[in-house]
């Protein structure tokens, strides 16, 4: 029985999590404490800057000090790194000497009380693994790692039994698919290493002309891939801020050559493993067009995506390693919702400081059903925090479906490029009725097809091919995002919400109550659920004109 802290550091998105005999008690991204998107500035194997306030908070969360901490899993392993050709040889034994001095000591130092003997180094890629297969609801499964790269490597697989995890095989670098699919998001005149997501959306705009040249460039054999150098200026020149047919046909074809791949690979991984299962983890496992061919075209039964599959997920999966190297019994993830959260006396404290006229409505839900048949925009701020970078129902905008248009406004709200889609939440008992895909889904990784009598009635989550990035929202676990979508529908005739993410281009995801209040204020939204509360946008000037 143990208290295990996770903690990621590396590369980007630094995070932590607390896992206490074996449960999940924790986890927080930095960024939700320092407001800056991915948490750290872009510093080449800055392996020693800490997650602080988040690792502080999920102590204090599962109400352990420091010194009550049994171990310390940190996702990276200096002994499994090499040289880059942005690091010379000459270096690295520098840098690997210095992790190994520093890092423990900086734990330490930021964490007061911590023994500095208990950091374990768990490697990237078994800490994303752990994070699938452990928090799965799979006792056994097939498991596919596949990110930009570790230590030295891009891609791990395996089997998974339980606690224990075979690995099968390993792609080294410099082959990576992820790092791959970020020299296309920096072409395509996006941030690379962030806006991924922003390339598999433009992709749906275009046609995969240049397939041919990509398969042959990404090639796979044994259950590994060899990735040759592209040269993008072939195909369509740097993108600067404008996009056309030819980026959209580029970015077409490169997502289908990176599905097709998947599908490689876990054909091979699941004649070597027989699992009816696979668990994905990894910056790729994000790419739910992807996950959803997987599913949909592969030899798998089901598949399960940690909805935090980036690095930030890591210190999970760091945790739940060691914690299971300790004995522990693993409990799966439940939830996403693992972050932070605000009592009712917090919140009204807060709307009182800001002095935000608001009103505690009996029935909350069918108050809110109103606004958003009536074509307002709502931001919607409930319970804990969600760890990963979707909002499933607890720091969401929240707008009507029906209206097409909706899908610029909430783009401009944002301040969002206008091809992005937006996703629909929906019951779990409804969504089988109008949409084709895996279910349940609760956490939007996959993509499914909108059935078509239903297409023309919820245009504004309908991209561009017929589908959309679904939320599934089961009653037992999200009554008051049940209700709210129950009294929309007595309404409107229509079981589904849109449901975006509450931020705005280029910052986090709102974590705090002090945090929506600056979107509020600073944002055309029309109104705002916090908590009991709800605060409407000239209020009165609404009541005059009814």
């Amino acid at each position: 029985m143990a208290v295990v802290l996770g903690i990621n550091a590396v590369f980007h998105d630094p995070a932590a999590a607390v896992v206490v005999d074996g449960r999940i008690v924790a986890c927080a991204e930095e960024e939700r404490f320092s407001r800056r998107k991915h948490g750290k500035e872009s510093v080449p194997f800055s392996t020693w800057e800490l997650p602080s306030e988040a690792a502080r908070w999920c102590l204090a969360e599962a109400g352990v000090d420091p010194e009550d901490v049994d171990a310390v899993g940190y996702s990276y392993d200096p002994d499994l790194a090499a040289p880059t050709s942005s690091v010379m040889a000459a270096d690295w034994e520098g840098l690997r000497t210095l992790y190994a001095r520093r890092a423990p000591r900086f734990l330490s130092t930021a964490l007061p009380g911590l023994d500095p003997a208990r950091v374990r180094s768990v490697a990237h890629h078994v800490a994303h693994a752990a994070s699938a297969y452990l928090a799965s609801p799979h006792a056994a499964s097939a498991v596919m790692v596949l990110d930009g790269r570790g230590e030295r490597s891009s891609y791990l697989a395996g089997a998974a039994d339980g606690t224990r995890f075979r690995p099968l095989v390993r792609q080294d670098l410099p082959h990576s698919l992820g790092l791959l699919y970020e020299d296309l998001t920096e072409h395509l005149g996006f941030h690379r290493s962030s806006d991924e997501y922003k390339v598999m959306g433009l992709a749906a705009y275009g046609e995969p002309r240049f397939l041919p040249a990509m398969r042959r460039a990404i090639t796979t054999t044994a259950g590994r891939f060899h990735v040759r150098d592209v040269s993008w200026e072939d195909f369509a020149p740097h993108a600067q801020g404008e996009w056309t047919e030819q980026h959209a046909d580029l970015a077409a074809s490169v997502q289908a050559r990176l599905e097709e791949v998947l599908l490689e690979l876990g054909g091979w991984l699941h004649d070597a493993t027989g699992a009816s299962a696979l668990t994905i983890a990894g910056g790729v496992g994000l790419n739910c067009v992807a996950n959803s061919r997987l599913w949909r075209e592969g030899p798998f039964r089901d598949v399960w995506i940690q909805p935090a599959a980036g690095d930030a997920g890591t210190a999970l999966g760091a945790a739940l390693a060691v914690a299971a190297a300790m004995g522990d019994e693993i409990e799966p993830m439940q939830t996403a919702a693992l972050g932070r959260g605000w009592s009712d006396a917090e919140v009204r404290d807060t709307l009182a400081t800001a002095r935000i006229t608001h009103e505690a409505p009996g029935d909350l839900a069918d108050a809110v059903a109103g606004l958003l048949a009536d074509d307002q925009v709502v931001a919607w701020f409930q319970g804990r925090s969600e760890y990963g970078p979707r909002a499933l129902g607890h720091r969401s905008l929240l707008a009507d479906p029906r209206r097409r248009d909706n899908l610029e406004r909430l783009n401009d709200v944002k301040g969002r490029e206008q091809f992005r889609p937006l996703a629909p939440m929906v019951t779990l008992e409804r969504a089988p009725d109008i949409f084709d895909g895996p279910l349940p889904s609760p956490y939007m990784t996959f993509t499914h097809r909108v059935r078509e009598p239903w297409a023309e009635q919820i245009p504004a989550v309908v991209h561009v091919d017929g589908t959309a990035r679904i939320q599934t929202v089961d009653r037992n676990e999200e009554p008051l995002v049940a209700a709210l979508l129950d009294a929309f529908e007595r309404r409107t005739g229509v079981p589904v919400l849109i449901n975006t993410s509450l931020n705005t281009a280029g910052r986090p995801i709102v974590d705090s109550p002090r945090d929506v209040l600056e979107l509020f204020g600073s944002t055309p939204v029309d109104a705002l659920v916090i908590g009991p509360y709800l605060a409407v946008r000239n209020a009165e000037r609404r009541k005059a004109a009814a």
